[in-house]
């Protein structure tokens, strides 16, 4: 029997494969839209197609006893709100059909804290019991299409007893992150492109040790589970503070007024599409900043372990990967024989 990965070819999904190999874990597949030469190497199966596709999806759950199920769409852009939706709602219910009567023993479903830990005052503080925040992330469609896709998962262990748990992970940072899906705003702040210091707080983790999460949800979680997984609750202008202290570079020093900034964003990233640009900080971005998104995860710390890393550890990992890749990138490719 073999394990199948959705989303394997992602930030989370490599380094949850990489765990799952250094296991002992043989039989791995992965459901990808295209070849990745690099899994290719590391000898797992690759189905090719999307979680749209029956036929590929039912080759992909043949013979197969545990599906991590990570496919996901990291957008901030409301335009793409068509993308998000079919992907992780309509991809999730389609991959959640075809594995009812199959010999699947569980399945773990990547979500993301943004459900349950979102406010406006800092004195919240969610947990897995916490009700969802569709009134605050109705305007953001990446958060809402992952409430949906968790009302699905809730459905079919309701009307099928499918064996789904549900994890939640906040930010997700360390290394490794090829596609800045999750480390685009460290990039932005050692690029010098962050130019106000926004209002709200945020919670971030370590994507090695949500991928050991995953792995212990696994073998020990029970069907209809939520996990929040973070490390550290802070504001934002202390994350830029820990930020400046492992980087050497200087945090913006201006504040503004939420409304101010979100409206001066929205002015700067309208003149610049004239143009054919893009801002450097998009106006969703500066809206969410405005917001604490504090967890807690005592729930996984007494069913799953869960004991993450130093943060500063993490945030210093970030760093060293960025400044490595952009090295990387700006080093010209050398051509013909010494």
């Amino acid at each position: 029997m073999s394990i199948l990965v959705t989303g394997g070819t992602g930030f989370l999904g490599r380094h949850l494969i990489e765990q799952l190999l250094q296991k002992g874990e043989k039989k791995i597949k992965v459901l990808t839209r295209s070849f990745d030469y690099e899994l290719g190497e590391l000898g797992i199966e690759q189905i090719e197609g999307s979680l749209l596709d029956h036929d590929a999806l039912k080759r992909a759950l043949e013979n197969v006893k545990y599906v991590y199920h990570l496919a996901g769409r990291v957008e901030r852009d409301p335009s793409s709100a068509h993308l998000m939706y079919e992907l992780h709602v309509d991809g999730t219910r389609h991959l959640l059909d075809r594995i009812v009567g199959t010999k699947v023993k569980k399945i773990v479903v990547a979500s993301t804290s943004g459900t349950v830990g979102v406010s406006k005052f800092d004195d919240y503080i969610a947990d897995d019991s916490s009700p969802t925040v569709e009134d605050i992330v109705s305007k953001w469609p990446y958060y809402l299409s992952k409430i949906y896709a968790e009302r699905v998962c809730e459905r079919y262990i309701r009307e099928y007893n499918l064996p789904i748990i549900m994890m939640r992970p906040t930010l997700l940072l360390g290394p490794g992150d090829e596609r800045k899906s999750s480390t685009e705003d460290v990039v932005k702040f050692l690029n010098g492109d962050i130019p106000s210091v926004p209002s709200g707080g945020l919670s971030f983790v370590d994507v090695r040790d949500v991928a050991s999460a995953f792995i212990e949800a696994m073998e020990v979680g029970e069907a209809g589970e939520h996990f929040l997984l973070g490390a550290q609750n802070l504001t934002v202008e202390s994350f830029f503070d820990e930020l400046s202290l492992l980087s050497g570079k200087t945090p913006p020093k201006l504040h503004l007024p939420q409304s101010a900034a979100v409206m001066g964003a929205k002015v700067l990233d309208s003149a610049m599409r004239i143009f054919g640009k893009r801002a450097s900080v998009d106006p969703v971005s500066v809206d969410m900043s405005g917001y604490y998104w504090y967890i807690d995860s005592k729930n996984a710390e007494q069913k799953l372990g869960w004991n993450p890393r130093s943060p500063r550890l993490t945030l210093r990992d970030t760093i060293k990967d960025i400044r490595k890749r952009q090295e990387r990138d700006a080093t010209p490719p050398e051509f013909g024989l010494r």
